[in-house]
């Protein structure tokens, strides 16, 4: 599994930090959110830190794992924190589209199709499972991810705002298992990993009050107006014009270096710049660090490159090593 780094505490020692420093403590609102979900999802703070960031750049987290570690856990609690309405779609092989997205049903009353809105309408999306839909379902959801939009029956509709979904998928080698398109895959800010807890935090898991009954009385820490706010403060931290000569040198050395089956694209530059920022937002700062961009590098390059089969290929260690090469061979300005 990758590990994220943190930087929180090292705000004071940067040029300007002080400004920043206030701007975090005028604004309790990020710490509260990742304590009130770690209160569920134990010993797990760094990938709480990691979709937070991605649902402040306005994008999507897919979460891999085996069943059974706390993905479904995880988006269930990031909804009820952010104070979101929320919609849980179970993904199976016989799935439709109509299923996700909506239907027009013929009413008698008035002589006409009305329209019924899929579970696609809500401000948070869980898409449990997603790779045991069949590829025609799971590309229903294209649109949605990229406009913020659906279209059924030539008519065009607008999802409400914010709207970001959370997937979870199985390791692709469990029987059932669609593989994503990497079109799919692209539409995704962050891919995380949660792991297995650590022993300490799996003995207060296996000995304290089940998950389901503590995210019933978790408190909502922020609305739907609050997180719009915070995702534009998130847009507005700085990035100097180093920063984005690093970003646009990891980006060339991606497609020049023969490590990699293809190289990253203008659309995952953006999501490293977008994740940077929200990362650096939440350690309380307005301007992006090397380090921000270092430690959402894993979440948003490990689903969009792959290693050559004589790099290692699919393997469990190829994500690292995509961003151990990407961080070693390419110097910070």
């Amino acid at each position: 599994m990758v590990a994220f780094g943190l930087r929180r505490g090292e705000a004071a020692e940067t040029p300007g930090a002080a400004e920043t420093q206030d701007q975090a403590s005028g604004h309790p609102v990020v710490e509260r959110l990742i304590d009130t979900i770690a209160q569920v999802i134990l010993g797990k703070e760094d990938c709480i830190r990691l979709a937070l960031a991605a649902v402040l750049a306005r994008g999507h987290v897919l979460i891999e794992d085996v069943p059974g570690v706390g993905k479904t856990t995880l988006a269930h609690a990031m909804a009820r924190a952010l104070g979101l309405n929320f919609q849980r779609i179970q993904f199976t092989a016989d799935l439709l589209p109509a299923d996700v997205l909506g239907v027009s049903v013929y009413d008698q009353t008035n002589g006409g199709f009305e329209f019924h809105p899929g579970p696609i309408f809500a401000h948070v999306v869980l898409a449990d499972e997603i790779n045991r839909a069949t590829p025609k379902t799971q590309s229903a959801l294209l649109e949605a991810m990229e406009e913020h939009q659906v279209t059924q029956d030539r008519v065009t509709r607008k999802l409400p705002e914010p709207f970001f979904v959370l997937a979870t998928q199985n390791p692709s080698n469990q029987v059932g298992t669609f593989a994503l398109p990497e079109s799919q895959l692209d539409r995704f800010l962050v891919r995380l990993e949660l792991g297995y807890p650590h022993r300490a935090a799996e003995r207060e898991l296996l000995r304290g009050e089940h998950r389901r009954s503590l995210l019933e009385t978790l408190p909502k820490v922020t609305d739907a107006d609050q997180l719009a706010r915070m995702q534009d403060e998130a847009r507005s931290v700085h990035l100097s014009d180093a920063l984005l000569d690093y970003v646009q040198g990891l980006l060339a050395f991606s497609r020049e270096a023969s490590e990699f089956t293809g190289g990253l694209s203008p659309r995952a530059g953006l999501a490293l710049i977008a994740a940077s920022r929200a990362w650096a937002y939440l350690d309380g700062r307005s301007h992006v660090l090397p380090e921000d961009v270092q430690a959402v590098l894993p979440g948003v390059a490990g689903h969009r490159l792959h290693l050559t089969e004589a790099h290692g290929g699919f393997s469990k260690r190829a994500a690292a090593d995509i961003v151990d090469a990407l961080v070693r061979q390419v110097p910070i300005p």
